[in-house]
């Protein structure tokens, strides 16, 4: 494979994956805004730091799936609901 080609391949997957990020990081705070929980309460009820909540929200980290359970049980609601993108 030739080094543009590979490039470009790079390049098209970073895009993808900062926007699947941005999209995670819009759904997180929808919900939590709309279930009326600050990101200190947040962070407090998955047991993770309130800037990661923050970093999260803003598309900034590429979270585990052991933090996207926390975030479905701290949210209380099924960890499919964290991947509906539709309304974004």
């Amino acid at each position: 494979m030739s080094t543009i080609v590979r490039g470009a391949i790079v390049y098209i997957f970073s895009i993808c994956t900062m926007d699947i990020k941005e999209a995670f990081g819009k759904k997180i705070k929808s919900i939590r805004t709309e279930k009326g929980i600050s990101q200190e309460s947040l962070a407090d009820l998955a047991f993770l730091d309130r800037t990661y909540i923050s970093d999260i929200e803003k598309g900034k980290r590429n979270v585990s799936i052991e933090t996207v359970q926390k975030l479905a049980v701290a949210l209380e609601i099924e960890m499919k609901e964290l991947f509906n993108y539709s309304s974004y």
